[in-house]
């Protein structure tokens, strides 16, 4: 592979990322017949095949998987080496690349918005993704920073937390339940639940939230997005344990409610998370001073919600 050119490493990342020889091409203001024969140059230095293709679809074989990890190392050390020579030159400009959970797909624009105003110049990117997929990124050296509920135990990471997460249980504004002024967990053992996937944070925290009161939910439905899991909610459908942070438009229209349940809101943290053996450049860090300093006020843009004591007198 020693005579491998970058050039060819970026042809194959983007077909690999599309796996599409025309839209690489159309990403890279080359004909198709050009991207095809540097993926094939590549692939002869490589001395295996790197794509395969069933019928009109091309798909990456185990050779073309484990190159591709390699090449997206490589470029974003270009892009790394780009940073931190263009800092020790004194521009003001810098990449950072932020990978957020779902959930925080929220209130992560407005991030990036604030400090935008701070640094005019920053060239950001914003990626959001469910948790396995965002830990794989971390993983893989593809994210500068990661904004996540948990820092994950795969990886070697460096994590803060900077802002409390609450989680509440809603309904719709009509379900029979929400005129209550107190609920205790035991009675929402039948109740129908819209519940996120297993491996999402917001799951486990359900999980523990109920077991930690002896309920089990025999009544449940799984959803992969908070946006499904809100609409389901609001149209009767049931009940959802969901992070406060996601609801700020749909109870200010009075389309869902808080219960008060005992025990509630659980709360968890926010974490900011980067690889404990990344080189942190000036753009990194001085994100990660903003999010400690800002995070807690930017991302809190909806009426405080009132803990709900257990029997005891204990939130």
């Amino acid at each position: 592979m020693k005579n491998v050119t970058l050039r060819q490493l970026k042809v194959f990342e983007a077909v690999a990322n599309h796996l599409s020889f025309s839209r690489a091409a159309e990403e890279l203001h080359l004909t198709q017949p050009a991207v095809s024969m540097q993926v094939q140059a590549l692939a002869e230095q490589a001395g295996v095949p790197l794509f395969e293709q069933m019928g009109k679809k091309i798909f990456l074989t185990a050779a073309g998987e484990e190159l591709l990890r390699h090449a997206r190392r490589v470029g974003q050390q270009l892009r790394e080496a780009g940073d931190a020579l263009a800092a020790i030159r004194g521009a003001k400009g810098g990449r950072l690349m932020l990978g957020v959970v779902s959930t925080a797909k929220y209130f992560a624009p407005r991030l990036l918005v604030a400090f935008r105003d701070q640094h005019p110049h920053a060239d950001l990117r914003l990626g959001v993704y469910n948790r396995e997929t965002l830990v794989n990124r971390l993983a893989d050296n593809q994210i500068d920073l990661a904004i996540m509920g948990t820092p994950p135990k795969e990886v070697d990471t460096v994590s803060s937390v900077f802002a409390d997460h609450p989680h509440v249980i809603v309904a719709a504004a009509d379900y029979h339940l929400a005129g209550r002024k107190r609920i205790a967990p035991a009675e929402l053992a039948s109740e129908p639940f819209l519940i996120r996937e297993p491996g999402s944070g917001t799951r486990g925290a359900m999980e523990r939230f109920f077991a930690g009161h002896g309920v089990s939910l025999v009544n449940t439905t799984e959803m992969d997005s908070n946006e499904t899991i809100k609409q389901a909610v609001m149209a009767g459908m049931g009940l959802s344990f969901i992070s406060d942070h996601t609801i700020g438009l749909e109870l200010a229209a009075g389309r869902l409610v808080r219960l008060p349940v005992t025990g509630t809101p659980v709360m968890r943290q926010w974490f900011v998370v980067h690889r404990a053996d990344k080189q942190l450049l000036p753009m990194t860090n001085a994100f990660l001073d903003f999010v400690r300093a800002e995070g807690p006020r930017l991302i809190v843009k909806q009426a405080p919600i009132v803990p709900i004591e257990t029997a005891s007198g204990a939130t």
